[in-house]
């Protein structure tokens, strides 16, 4: 399994039979150009434009915007309901996190995470390799709580998004931490930006978390 960061809260993911983008956005929602992207399969954690811009994908992907339990070429892809803020979504509405399994490996990744998550939805999740979780606080959970869920989950390797980048409309995303404050809090500090990971299920260890920067 392949992963690129598109940006924000987007990543190409490439299996053997499948290409997968999650959150696409608009330029005039982020202020950073979306690349252009063939996909079978994108996922919406929620209906906002910076999350959601379907018209930036080509090809006749299966789109999912919504709790539940898919399958397409060999990929399931299962939808779980949460909250984009810590008021039962009060504040910001729904948020879907998707996991993904392909030949015996598994991904979540969690959208617009806005709180911590129950025994109850941790043990639906089940076993988790690689975890993509936003970082920047402000419109999601901080990076304090980030390494909370990471915790609760815990994978065998982490991908933090959702945090201030160069490029990114400021006048809407100032408020957001840039990296460094998660990688403070996960005791990563010197953990250097790379392309592109290819996650291969016997390179994956339980016992110790490896964070992963991926670079645009």
């Amino acid at each position: 399994m392949d992963i690129k960061y598109l940006g924000h809260s987007s990543f190409f993911i490439k299996t053997k039979n499948a290409k997968i983008v999650t959150d696409p956005y608009s330029q005039e929602s982020t202020g950073m150009k979306f690349p252009k992207t063939e996909a079978d399969i994108v996922t919406i954690s929620h209906d906002h434009a910076d999350h959601n811009y379907i018209e930036g994908i080509k090809g006749e992907p299966l789109v999912l915007t919504w709790p539940g339990e898919y399958e397409k070429n060999e990929v399931r892809v299962t939808g779980f309901s949460t909250f984009h803020d810590a008021k039962d979504g009060a504040d910001r509405g729904p948020n879907v996190m998707y996991k993904f399994e392909d030949n015996d490996i598994s991904l979540l990744h969690c959208g617009d995470l806005g709180h911590l998550l129950n025994d109850e939805i941790t043990e639906q999740i089940g076993e988790i390799d690689v975890l993509m979780i936003p970082v920047g606080g402000f419109f999601t959970i901080t990076a304090a709580e980030a390494v909370k869920v990471v915790n609760q989950i815990e994978p065998s390797m982490v991908i933090p998004m959702h945090y201030n980048l160069p490029g990114l409309n400021q006048e809407t995303f100032a408020n957001l931490q840039d990296i460094s404050a998660f990688l403070k809090e996960i005791g990563a500090e010197d953990v250097q930006p790379v392309e592109k990971l290819t996650v291969r299920k016997d390179q994956l260890s339980a016992e110790n978390t490896q964070v992963v920067i991926l670079s645009i």
